[in-house]
């Protein structure tokens, strides 16, 4: 099978790379097995760090006819061992050359290799495999097509600890997740993976990877603890099982927390400390270690903070500050503890001014990758203020107030890199939990224009958040809330709330039902223009129940104030009436079925809308049937119904207290006036006065 490069070659150039390399491939093919083995060895003394030398040995066929000799078993394991050796070379060049070697199955010749009894070989074996497996053109899969691959390489971590360190490296890449939350987000490397199955983390956990692997974070090697201590952080990752397994295991006479912490020591390489700092960290949002355990609150949170500090390199800092904010996303005391510690509040501003004009860099290339990566410094500082604000009012004010921090969001909204846009878009969603800020900060800068811009034509992970957001700034004491209205925001959310991502349509809902609280008449007009009946349908047959119930509150938000209860009534009444009826016979929650009956309460609260239930036999027996329900909360909703239906100084209640004395309401509100709720009896005393009155 030939194997050829992807992008194509001039025959000029061809004929030059022919002449200089044809004969290290020709030597491959003679009948003299010792030339054979010393071309073999020149060639591998001509690609070590020549990229286009291996480029064109792949091109002329070279790949093929290694892997032929690497597997044949008249081969010497010398051989075979030099085989392997170049073709890891190879490897090491670039995308193109992996990819080559994929497509001439690489994988399985070097897996089978494995199974020979010589030492040398399988560690250039593994060596090539850890080389390919780390390229992110391979896919993970390759390593788990055969089962018997994971439990020979778990017997092989015995062997060397050239085995340990790249069978615990090919482990740490090749365990990725199959889930990513929704909600959220998440500060580790690992990508999504979609996979049918059981998941990596699964595979290798039932392989007895833990016990297997457990041992080596004391090896006397750095490498093997490191790689080690890698293959922990993904195991660990989202992963209760895995994480409640680790806290009990014993490595060399310790639990494994305790080896964890004494890795996070200063005097340990800033990776080492990394590292453990994640595994603690996966450990604990996995429920293993509880957040307020000293070696969360003492060791762990301080080392990532010390992370943050801009004498770290820039990876280390844009890795701290990320797992940082994951530790901390869900647990307030650990947000508090975190802002106060080593200024990071004020220390994550640096992050923004990287690399400095008079950066301390002076290794030239150092600079050039920095300048490349900066934007990562950002994202990270975003995701770590976004975690802090979370949930305490005093430390979103202190992140508001860090110089210049309102137009470095807005900036970041507009960058062009999406996780930098999407972090921006989460710090904001945070601060605007704040109703100071909503009010102040957030209209100086007037962020409405930004956001609004984001939500044309953006990716669904960063719609999601910018649509929470929105949600946030059309509360009603928000000044954003008039301008967002006159900038199209209508069609913009009725159109979300025909997604397909469910996320969405519940932002969409929630979103408009904001926007109709105590609006006028125009923009409830305009709500129910824009999102039609049908779609209103659809919203109220929706299978989520959060969407149910925003669509239950907006068109409650819609149905207050006579004169707008009455006009709404009078052109989609029958529609409405259709909608609560069919919810009310339903397999709905509690939560549900009140909120309708509370849209019911607003309609008998209209001027002509009530004579829409006054003259539904239907839903008067349906009042009535929920005045006797078991729930307490359906019961007081009911009577709210019957108490706006017979207020007496409005005009017709003589007949409608008539109507409903002759169903049997009286008879039900004589009962509930000796009811042992205190709500109950005193909504039923109040209903009966209006007809003694």
């Amino acid at each position: 099978m030939a194997c050829v490069l992807e992008a194509p070659l001039r025959m000029s150039v061809l004929s030059e790379v022919t002449a200089s390399s044809r004969h290290y491939v020709d030597r491959l093919f003679d009948p003299d097995p010792q030339k054979v083995l010393q071309g073999v060895i020149d060639m591998k003394n001509a690609v070590i760090g020549n990229n286009k030398q291996k480029a064109n040995l792949i091109v002329l066929g070279a790949v093929p006819r290694l892997l032929y000799l690497l597997q044949q078993e008249a081969s010497s394991t010398e051989l075979k061992t030099e085989c392997a050796v170049v073709l890891g070379s190879l490897a090491m060049g670039t995308e193109n050359n992996v990819k080559s070697l994929l497509d001439c199955h690489i994988i399985p010749a070097l897996l089978q290799g494995l199974l020979s009894p010589d030492l040398k070989f399988i560690e250039a074996c593994l060596r090539c495999l850890r080389t390919i497996f780390t390229s992110p053109v391979t896919p993970e899969e390759l390593l788990y097509t055969d089962a018997t691959v994971i439990p020979h390489l778990m017997a092989l971590l015995s062997r060397s600890r050239y085995t340990q360190e790249y069978i615990c490296q090919i482990f740490s890449h090749c365990c990725k997740l199959r889930h990513w939350h929704s909600c959220g987000f998440k500060s580790s490397p690992q990508p999504l993976l979609c996979a049918n199955g059981p998941d990596h983390q699964t595979v290798l956990f039932n392989h007895g990877a833990v016990q297997n692997i457990a041992h080596l974070l004391t090896s006397p090697s750095y490498k093997v603890q490191m790689q080690a201590l890698k293959c922990f952080a993904v195991l660990a990752f989202e992963n209760p099982q895995v994480s409640m397994t680790l806290v009990n295991v014993m490595g060399d006479g310790e639990l494994l927390p305790q080896i964890f912490v004494k890795m996070l020591q200063r005097d340990k390489p800033i990776e080492m400390q990394l590292t453990s700092a994640k595994c603690l960290t996966y450990m604990c949002r996995a429920g293993a270690i509880h957040t307020d355990d000293t070696c969360i609150i003492l060791k762990t949170l301080p080392c990532l903070a010390r992370m943050c500090s801009k004498e770290r390199l820039l990876e280390e800092r844009v890795d701290g500050a990320e797992t940082l904010a994951y530790l901390i996303e869900a647990d307030i005391e650990l947000q508090r503890i975190a802002s106060i510690t080593d200024h990071l509040i004020a220390m994550l501003a640096d992050y923004f001014k990287y690399p400095s004009s008079v950066s301390a860099i002076t290794d030239i290339k150092r600079l050039d990758h920095d300048l490349k990566h900066a934007h990562e410094l950002r994202q990270a500082a975003f995701k770590l203020y976004a975690a802090l604000g979370a949930n305490d009012e005093d430390i979103r004010k202190k992140i508001i107030e860090t110089e210049n921090m309102m137009d470095r969001i807005v900036n970041g909204l507009s960058e062009s890199s999406i996780k930098v846009r999407l972090a921006a878009v989460r710090c904001l969603h945070s601060l605007s939990r704040s109703v100071q800020q909503l009010r102040t900060s957030f209209q100086d800068h007037a962020v409405w224009k930004p956001l609004m811009k984001v939500l044309q034509n953006a990716p669904d992970e960063i719609l999601v958040v910018a649509s929470s957001t929105l949600c946030n700034l059309l509360l009603e004491f928000s000044p954003s809330k008039e301008p967002i209205l006159e900038s199209g925001a209508i069609d913009l959310l009725c159109s979300l709330t025909q997604s397909d991502n469910l996320a969405l349509r519940v932002n969409g809902v929630w979103a408009l039902m904001n926007m109709a609280f105590q609006a006028e008449q125009k923009i409830k007009a305009d709500i129910l223009r824009g999102l039609s009946t049908e779609q209103l349908f659809q919203l109220l047959s929706d299978s989520d129940v959060n969407v149910l119930m925003k669509t239950l509150g907006l068109l409650r938000n819609l149905l207050s104030t006579r004169p707008h209860i009455d006009q709404i009534i009078s052109t989609h009444g029958k529609q409405i009436m259709q909608a609560v009826t069919l919810i009310l016979e339903g397999e709905h929650n509690v939560e549900v079925k009140e909120q309708t009956l509370c849209i019911l309460a607003n309609i008998a609260d209209g001027t002509t809308a009530k004579e829409l239930i006054m003259t539904n036999d239907d839903i008067l027996q349906k009042i009535k049937y929920y005045m006797s329900h078991s729930n307490a909360k359906l019961q007081l909703a009911a009577m709210f119904c019957v108490s706006n239906l017979i207020w007496n100084e409005e005009e017709g209640s003589q007949d409608r207290q008539d109507k409903l004395r002759d169903i049997g309401i009286v008879d039900i509100l004589h009962k509930l006036s000796q009811s042992s709720d205190p709500n109950l009896c005193d909504k039923a005393k109040t209903a009966l006065q209006q007809y003694l009155a």
